[in-house]
């Protein structure tokens, strides 16, 4: 969850430049162990042509970029916008971008590149007041009191019983992780309503998401804005982010790709509807990227 993110590594190391630029990124027998090779991803035709010409013009700001601008959330002009998917998500996702989080090393600017309508990017400190709706907001943060998506439902009806309450009350006063250990058979309890957990859990319209170095994100996560807001931990998924920070789990993923398996699972485990591949372009550039430059490092002899 926690992240940063790419860009200038789009073009790979200086000495490998031609290599890349020969590089097949079709080929299967280069990428047997790319676990991003199954996604069901619209044509990537237009960043293969992107990549051959080079870094182009942002029609907004007209920097030079590489596929897309990180400034300004649009395609550059060799990247025609209709050439580009566009994914409907289930929720509302705001991310929360440190302001020392360098534009160009965060994958957040993928989320509202491939889904405008559902994505809005913050920097913080300016972010919206969350009190009020709490009750259908979470927070994606691997911290102590988190609690895995299928809990989500479980979880939401305390907030919605008991309203907005101040962060220091009753709402979180007790570990969640405490609480998802209640057995089954007390969750069964007529009086804990668990019976309209899938009602519970569609009231959850929308996802906060904190784009920054873990080093960073102590400070967002204890502003008082977010205090009280239920926290979701990622707990199965692997980072495929070539930018992983050092020290760190490899489940601490990106932000493109704790918002991806957070749909994922979100899909299965509260819309309860198979999966089938409805959200895998979000992971569109991701991917791409990923490839580059994992080739990038095979032709410099670093794998």
């Amino acid at each position: 969850q926690i992240t940063m993110s790419l860009s200038s590594s789009t073009q790979g190391p200086k000495r490998s430049t031609e290599c890349l630029e020969s590089l097949d990124l079709h080929t299967a027998s280069s990428f047997q162990d790319n676990p991003l090779q199954q996604l069901q991803l619209a044509s990537q035709e237009v960043l293969e042509k992107a990549k051959k010409s080079g870094r182009s013009k942002c029609p907004r700001c007209r920097s030079s970029r590489m596929f897309y601008c990180y400034t300004c959330f649009v395609p550059v002009e060799t990247v025609p916008t209709k050439e580009i998917p566009t994914v409907k998500l289930p929720l509302k996702i705001d991310i929360i971008k440190h302001p020392n989080e360098t534009d160009g090393k965060s994958t957040a600017v993928h989320a509202k590149l491939l889904a405008p309508d559902d994505v809005t990017i913050y920097k913080y400190p300016c972010i919206p007041e969350y009190e009020e709706k709490r009750h259908e907001i979470a927070l994606i943060f691997p911290g102590p009191n988190s609690v895995s998506v299928k809990d989500i439902a479980f979880h939401l009806q305390k907030y919605t019983k008991k309203g907005s309450c101040n962060s220091d009350d009753d709402c979180s006063k007790e570990p969640a992780l405490k609480q998802a250990k209640i057995e089954p058979k007390e969750e069964r309890n007529p009086n804990q309503c668990i019976s309209s957990n899938r009602n519970e859990a569609t009231r959850l319209k929308k996802i906060i998401f904190i784009d920054s170095t873990w080093n960073q994100t102590n400070k967002i996560i204890t502003d008082e804005r977010l205090q009280g807001l239920l926290q979701i931990e990622l707990k199965t998924r692997k980072t495929c982010f070539w930018r992983h920070q050092k020290g760190k789990p490899d489940t601490y993923l990106s932000t493109i790709e704790a918002i991806y398996y957070f749909l994922v699972d979100y899909h299965q485990e509260i819309l309860k509807e198979n999966y089938k591949g409805q959200y895998d372009n979000l992971l569109f550039f991701f991917s791409f990227m990923y490839t580059l430059i994992k080739n990038a490092k095979c032709c410099a002899g670093k794998e």
